[in-house]
């Protein structure tokens, strides 16, 4: 086994990119009107005919008990709406509205420019570098929590 002074940095040096990440990220979404949470379930939804919210918080790093209240506001502010499912009458699929799709086709692609802009002087060769490390972490702990 590892000992602690071998991966804690490495650990360390997640959770700061992560946060990093974040608060670059989220201090643009706030400018487009919308927080994290919501901006994740529009962009998820986007392109989409919807899903379970079992689904969607499988897809979003959204937790379920925050789920449902981010979709209800959603709900109000006419983005998104629960719909019937097709087959499984216990359950609902959630999905754009009309209004919902007018948003994720302004706000999703801002915010990909946005994210870019933080990319712009990294060439192929970088991030197959960091794709390659980063999903090798994601292996380390996926086989740890086996």
């Amino acid at each position: 086994m590892s000992q602690p002074a071998e991966f804690l940095p490495t650990v360390q040096a997640l959770v700061q990119c992560y946060q990093a990440f974040e608060a670059y990220s989220a201090a643009h979404i706030r400018t487009l009107g919308l927080t994290p949470p919501q901006f994740d379930i529009i962009a998820t939804l986007g392109n989409t005919s919807g899903m379970t919210a079992t689904e969607l918080g499988e897809k979003t790093l959204i937790t379920k008990g925050t789920l449902t209240g981010v979709v209800d506001r959603l709900v109000d502010r006419g983005w998104v709406e629960r719909a019937a499912h097709d087959s499984d009458r216990r359950c609902q699929i959630i999905r754009l509205t009309q209004s919902g799709e007018a948003l994720f086709a302004r706000v999703f692609p801002a915010h990909l420019a946005h994210l870019a802009a933080c990319f712009s002087g990294t060439g192929a060769a970088g991030h197959k570098r960091w794709q390659t490390a980063l999903r090798g972490l994601e292996q380390v702990f996926r086989k740890g929590a086996a």
